[in-house]
This record gives C-alpha cells, sequence and structure tokens, in this order.
C-alpha cells in the first residue's frame, strides 16, 4: 500500500514577515540564509512576537550581517538572556556572499528581508530579496495593478 503524502510539514513555521518589503522594493531574486542565534532567541522565536519590516542586510567586512531584527525576551530565561535588536550574522556560501556585495557595492541594491522561518527540519532560516527601490510612481503603478487584478476577479466570479 502506498505512503500518503503529507500535505503541510509540521516542523515549517513562519515566524515572520515583511509584506511592505514588496510593496517599497522590486525584488530581483531571493536567497536563503541561515541564522546565527542563541539558545534564548530560538526559544523567543517559537513563542512568536518577532519582526523584521524594519530591519535590512549588509555585507561587512567579509561577513553578512542582519541589523535591527526584533525578537523579544525570552521572559523563562534568566540568566542567558539577548538583547531584542542585537546585530545578527548570516550564513551563507562564499560564492554567494560575494555576489551579494557585488549586487550592493557594485549594482547599488539593497538586501531586504522577506520572510523568517523555520525549515522543514526545525531550523531558523531567514529569506533576503536582493532590491532596488521603487519611486512613487512605481508604487501608484504596482498598486493600481493589483486593484485592476481584485476587479477582475470580482467580474469573473459574478460573470459565471
Amino acid at each position: 500500500m502506498a505512503k500518503k503524502k503529507q500535505t503541510s510539514d509540521p516542523n515549517y513555521k513562519v515566524i515572520a514577515e515583511s509584506r511592505r518589503a514588496r510593496f517599497d522594493y522590486a525584488i530581483e531574486d531571493d536567497i536563503e540564509c541561515g541564522i546565527m542565534l542563541e539558545g534564548s532567541e530560538v526559544k523567543a522565536l517559537r513563542g512568536g512576537g518577532s519582526n523584521i519590516a524594519d530591519s535590512y542586510a549588509a555585507v561587512e567586512n567579509g561577513e553578512l550581517w542582519l541589523v535591527n531584527a526584533y525578537i523579544p525576551p525570552y521572559e523563562q530565561a534568566k540568566l542567558f538572556k539577548h538583547e531584542e535588536r542585537r546585530r545578527r550574522k548570516l550564513l551563507v556560501s562564499r560564492k554567494e556572499l560575494s555576489d551579494l556585495w557585488n549586487a550592493t557595492q557594485r549594482k547599488g541594491m539593497t538586501l531586504v528581508p522577506l520572510v523568517l522561518y523555520f525549515n522543514h527540519k526545525g531550523r531558523a532560516k531567514i529569506k533576503l530579496g536582493i532590491a532596488k527601490g521603487k519611486k512613487n510612481r512605481d508604487k501608484r503603478a504596482s498598486e493600481a495593478k493589483r486593484d485592476w487584478s481584485r476587479q477582475k476577479q470580482r467580474l469573473l466570479k459574478d460573470a459565471r
């Protein structure tokens, strides 16, 4: 008898999402990175309440850093507490790091965190978007396009 395929992975869980990033930036490409976390940070992430909306990533001294990401304090940690908005090192391969450095330094792109999540193995990962900032006219155009697609769906639904 064939095994049933699991539709949803019990370990996969989205912790924080920056929905505003797709509105403010034109995302060219994305990359998955690991994060170096302390034990109390992992427990706090499992509890929820983190925020990556105001954060960004930067390549400094040959390393990739996540700056200004908020992870709430873990109340049960008495002795080994963590800072909420400390800089956290991101883990990528050397080739990916050089590509990110080229994108930010030479092409003028920005590294924007899109999603912070636990993958299927239960490890914390972050998806970074390699992005270029949008102008106000671009934002208006994308908003008009989104409104039109919503209206088109309504019309198609009513036509049935």
